[in-house]
């Protein structure tokens, strides 16, 4: 290809934002910090020579608040981590000192969106809607998809459409829709190597246990994707594309903020 036919690519293909709005009261997990913000200077406090002045902001946020990647080492089972082992000598409050963010590459792979609640008719599942094999199988088979090694799989509940109202959002007591351990199952053994959602925790919640993440990121090696914006991409039917993700390379961290892309060629 040369570059003027790169050229012509580039500038034919769709680009899908799949990142949402971080702003102070947004929604974020129970058992993570919430995302501050304030202007450090506004225009005038400090002007230069010439007219020209400038504006800064500071913020605090959470690795897994708002639209985030989970590291490896976010999640252990028994004390273990996927591709460490025992996770003790390697943690202290400083840092992972394995598994971390930082260890996770450029993500620039297949993607593929499952549209459950396309698949059931609906605008949004219920809260109480647990999202099993048969339902992931049900969703490609609509649409003529397979699930293949090393792809992106992106699952669309519905529920970012509550993200304006944070108690309902969450719904850490009642509860929102998710995959199941059975759902789970069904991704590893087609050999995903990312799983993202449109929810805060992916899985079915309320779930004390975290039974979803334990399969697939402690288990498995398979990255999680929550608080993804999932709308635009169903409401074209842009059901296959290529997926770029970039984690900031944060020493130590469990998880990173990310605007993720979809790109339809």
């Amino acid at each position: 290809m040369n570059r003027r036919e790169l050229a012509d690519l580039v500038k034919s293909a769709k680009v899908y934002d799949l990142g949402m709005d971080y702003f102070v009261g947004m929604p974020h997990f129970p058992t993570h910090p919430p995302f501050t913000f304030s202007l450090g200077r506004v225009h005038g406090d400090l002007p230069y020579a010439g007219g020209l002045a400038s504006a800064n902001c500071v913020f605090s946020t959470g690795g897994h608040t708002g639209t985030h990647i989970d590291a490896i080492g976010h999640i252990s089972v028994d004390g273990k981590v996927f591709g460490v082992g025992d996770i003790t000598p390697w943690q202290d409050y400083e840092g992972l000192k394995k598994g971390g963010i930082e260890e996770v590459a450029p993500i620039f792979c297949p993607g593929v969106l499952l549209d459950i609640a396309e698949m059931e008719g609906v605008e949004c599942l219920e809260g109480s809607y647990g999202i099993g094999a048969e339902a992931l199988q049900s969703a490609c088979d609509q649409n003529g998809l397979e699930v293949g090694q090393g792809d992106a799989v992106l699952i669309r509940t519905g529920w970012i459409q509550h993200y304006k109202d944070p108690h309902k959002y969450i719904s850490h007591v009642k509860g929102s829709p998710g995959l199941t351990e059975d759902g789970a199952h069904w991704l590893v053994e087609r050999g995903a190597a990312y799983v993202g959602g449109d929810t805060v925790a992916l899985e079915k919640t309320p779930s004390a246990g975290l039974p979803v993440h334990g399969i697939l990121l402690a288990q498995n090696g398979i990255h999680i994707m929550e608080v993804l914006n999932l709308e635009e991409l169903a409401a074209q039917g842009a059901y296959k594309f290529l997926f770029v993700a970039l984690p900031l390379k944060i020493r130590g961290g469990t998880g990173s903020p990310i605007r993720p892309i979809a790109v339809v060629l």
